[in-house]
């Protein structure tokens, strides 16, 4: 019995979308809290029940195949019969994050940025109803997870004090299969290039949504919000490292995807309210004719 969820767990690649950021639907049980996206255009407008989709995949990057592929199988909209489509489009940090050892190399470039990005947006013009909305993410400044990390012991070596995530982040090296060689490493000057390059790339998702049109969708810009995130949990009394997932060393924790709901929604409803639509006056009457259908 303790193996039997695994099948659900590998099919989800370990990760938890029913807690995330953007689509969780469930109480979490796993630490800190559930709050997302979905939940609240859920109560905004309760004929948002059950409309989500999460089509994300650890490690991807903006390789035109991968796009192209992974979109054409994954999006389920019908442009014809389904209503308009809010997109969250984040790669946080993987088109600077690899495991090679000359891992600036194998960065996106800008100019690789621009082209499959925008490849990518064409791409869902043709698949997104009229009147949809793509909020393009910038990426994270992953200086934060060595800055306040590097120092404290991994859960592995909590009983003994004997291994840091320093020596974690070295033994992933050594085996070269480190989530970011370009942030989990002791080199300051790499951990700058990454961040820098981080930087340039979030740049060219800036532009693309103040230069770009396109006809069934409009498209914003934000940045990670890394930093209001943990300005945000500093005024609760909580610690930074908290917001990193302790076994990884790496990921956004339960709190930071909670918190970071927040910040996004309060962005949406006063610079773009028209992405988030209009409160439902027949909510509590959809509540009470549907309740809760046996489960979320």
């Amino acid at each position: 019995k303790s193996f039997a969820n695994l099948p659900m767990a590998f099919t989800d690649e370990l990760d938890w979308p029913q807690f995330s950021e953007i689509t969780g639907f469930l109480n979490s049980t796993i630490g800190g809290w559930t709050d997302s996206l979905y939940l609240r255009l859920r109560r905004r407008n309760r004929c948002n029940h059950r409309d989500l989709q999460n089509i994300s995949q650890n490690g991807i990057t903006y390789l035109p195949i991968n796009i192209a592929v992974y979109l054409s199988f994954s999006l389920a909209r019908n442009q014809l019969l389904d209503n308009p489509a809010i997109v969250i489009y984040a790669t946080i940090g993987n088109d600077v994050c690899n495991g090679n050892r000359d891992t600036l190399t194998y960065m996106t470039t800008p100019k690789e940025m621009l082209s499959n990005v925008v490849q990518a947006l064409r791409y869902l013009d043709t698949r997104l109803p009229n009147g949809s909305h793509v909020i393009l993410t910038g990426l994270v400044d992953g200086r934060f997870l060595w800055d306040n990390l590097h120092d404290r012991y991994h859960p592995l070596g909590q009983l003994n004090r004997d291994v840091t995530y320093s020596q974690l982040y070295s033994f992933l090296d050594c085996l070269q299969v480190s989530p970011c060689s370009g942030w989990l490493t002791p080199n300051e000057t790499l951990r700058n290039l990454t961040s820098e390059r981080a930087l340039q790339l979030s740049n060219v998702l800036k532009e693309i949504a103040r230069s770009e049109k396109f006809a069934n969708f409009d498209i914003f810009y934000m940045d990670f919000p890394l930093r209001q995130t943990a300005e945000e949990w500093h005024k609760m009394g909580g610690e930074p490292w908290q917001l990193i997932e302790p076994v990884d060393g790496f990921h956004p924790s339960q709190i930071a995807a909670a918190l970071g709901t927040s910040i996004t929604w309060q962005k949406a409803l006063h610079e773009w309210p028209q992405v988030l639509g209009k409160e439902n006056p027949f909510n509590d009457q959809i509540e009470a004719i549907f309740k809760d259908q046996g489960g979320h």
